[in-house]
Formats: structure tokens, sequence, C-alpha cells
């Protein structure tokens, strides 16, 4: 089959001017670009950019009538894919900007990995805000272990029990054998959930050391030092609501394994005590955890519902 790739660039409210050049990164290296727009305020200005034709491939908007999560808008863009011929998709963040030469080295990837039963391939990535180096993440028994590209194998690879879902390369074949992403999350952990379906399933993923863009994290991030230095990103109030239920949820799922349970309780923990106790708006980040804990034993899902005061 002919190597068609189709990437999805998810957007709320963008910045069109970091919009547009990110979009020009990626139209110089993909075959065709959809730019999924939740119900974004500004959707005019969006419209108005694609339509100025993008130098490189294609670019088109998918407008979604209201903003329905992270989830909905990949599978939208998905089908998109199905559609139209397409052999793989891009995920991407509105704020993502791929490097040259990106793309290439991701199916370059694959490719190197035929052999076996991949599912994605990710780009590593420099913090938009800090310019610190990315790493990707191999569940151990005590805690994350985080894999540097020092660590990269013959094939400048590294396996990774999950990748962040913005510059993740996936196949439509995989889609099919492991499923459509789950749209009840709505926004976190979304990329998370579907690796470790595809993991319990029988695929690896690995991140391409050479495959490289610029990527934020948060609104803020802080430099934390526990035995080492670590990045931790800051987000508003109402992002701790779903990662928090969507944590409690995915416990709750049968092909969760226990080991990322446990990595991912600690992590928790963490958010908990520097956005709740250290960094402020403390109580209403704290808030927005204890909503999500009770959401997620609850089963909801879907956006968030306002807490009762």
């Amino acid at each position: 089959m002919t190597e068609r790739v189709l990437a999805i660039v998810v957007c709320f409210n963008p910045k069109i001017e970091a919009l547009d050049f990110a979009l020009r990164a990626i139209a110089a290296q993909v075959d065709q670009a959809v730019v999924v727009d939740n119900a974004s305020d500004n959707r005019q200005d969006v419209v108005e950019l694609v339509a100025k034709q993008i130098d490189g491939a294609p670019v088109s908007v998918l407008p979604q009538s209201k903003n329905t999560g992270l989830g909905t808008a990949h599978n939208t863009g998905i089908r998109y894919a199905e559609q139209h011929g397409f052999s793989h998709v891009l995920l991407l963040d509105q704020d993502s900007v791929p490097l040259s030469n990106m793309v290439a080295e991701l199916l370059e990837a694959l490719r190197a990995k035929s052999a076996e039963s991949v599912c994605a391939v990710g780009a590593s990535y420099l913090n938009a805000d800090n310019g610190a180096e990315s790493f990707f993440v191999r569940l151990g028994w005590l805690k994350f272990r985080r894999q540097y590209c020092g660590a990269r194998d013959n094939d400048g690879c590294i396996e990774a029990d999950f990748l962040i879902s913005s510059g993740s390369l996936i196949s439509l074949e995989s889609i099919k054998a492991v499923g459509y992403m789950d749209e009840g999350l709505f926004i976190d952990h979304i990329d998370t959930e579907w690796f470790l379906r595809a993991r319990s399933k029988g695929f690896t993923a690995y991140g391409v050391c050479d495959a490289v863009m610029q990527h934020g994290l948060g609104e803020q991030t802080h430099r934390l030092t526990l035995r080492r230095q670590r990045n931790i990103p800051q987000h508003k109030p109402f992002r701790y609501y779903y990662i928090f239920r969507n944590s409690v949820a995915l416990y709750r799922r049968s092909y969760t394994s226990w080991k990322w349970k446990w990595n991912d309780v600690q992590r928790l923990a963490l958010i908990a005590l520097m956005f709740g106790v250290w960094k402020k708006p403390r109580r209403e980040n704290l808030k927005m955890m204890w909503h999500g804990v009770v959401d997620g034993f609850r089963g909801i899902s879907g956006a968030m519902r306002t807490p009762k005061s």
C-alpha cells in the first residue's frame, strides 16, 4: 500500500500566528493536513488562514459544532483519513511545530520496525517554554523510567510504553486493530489509554530520536529538583479535574497494568502536593482534583459538569 500521511491538527482558540507557523511547517512534510477546529471563538480566523492556501500539502478545516473534546477531534480526523485513502495519520496539537524531516524520520522508523507489531512511533520534542529535551517513558516497578536519546537502539529508536499523542504517527491498520480514541475521556489520558489498550493487544511503540518537534507542555513550567531536575507543567485548574478523573477511570479498567497504576498514583501525589499545597491557586486546584476523583469513581465521562459548591 502506498504510504500517504494525513496530519490531524486539533485546535481550540488558537493563536493564529502560531497556528500559521505550525501549519506551514507540517504542510511541507505530509500529503495533506486537516485542522479539526473544536468550536473556537476565533474559528473564522482559522478558516481564513487555511483559505490563504498555505504552501505545501493541501490544508482544510473540519469544523465541529461544539467542543466535544480531543478524542472526538482525533477520531473525526481518523475517519476522514479512512474515507480518503490515507495509510497513516500524524496527530498534532495546535502548538506543536515539526522540525524539518520529522515525518520522514518517523516513516523510516516504522519501516525499520516492520517485523514487529508496532502500533505507533512518536517524535522527540523540545519544550517550547525552555528548550528542555524530552524523554520517552517505560514503566518501572517503583516509578516511571525516563529514557533519553542516549539509550537509542541501532535504528535510532527507544521502546516506550506510551507516547504523547502530538507527534505520534499511527498506521490505520493499527487503529483498525486497537480501535479509535476514547472520546469519553475528553482531554487528558486519551493517548495513555490508547497505548495501554494497544499494549494489552500485543503492540509496542517507539520514540524516534531524530524526529524532532517543538511542543508546549502547559501554561507554565516549573523546574523541581528531587534527586534530579524535572520540569513539571502547570495547567489551569479545570485541567486537574480531567487529569484526576481520567486516572481513576483507567485504574478501573482491566487492561491497564498494575505497574502503570502504581506509577500514576505517584505522579498524582506529586501534582497534588505541588499544585494543591505549594503553587497558587491552591484551593481551586484542590477542588478540581477532588471533583475529578469523585467523578472518576462515579463513572462520569465527557465534558466536566459544574461541581456543587
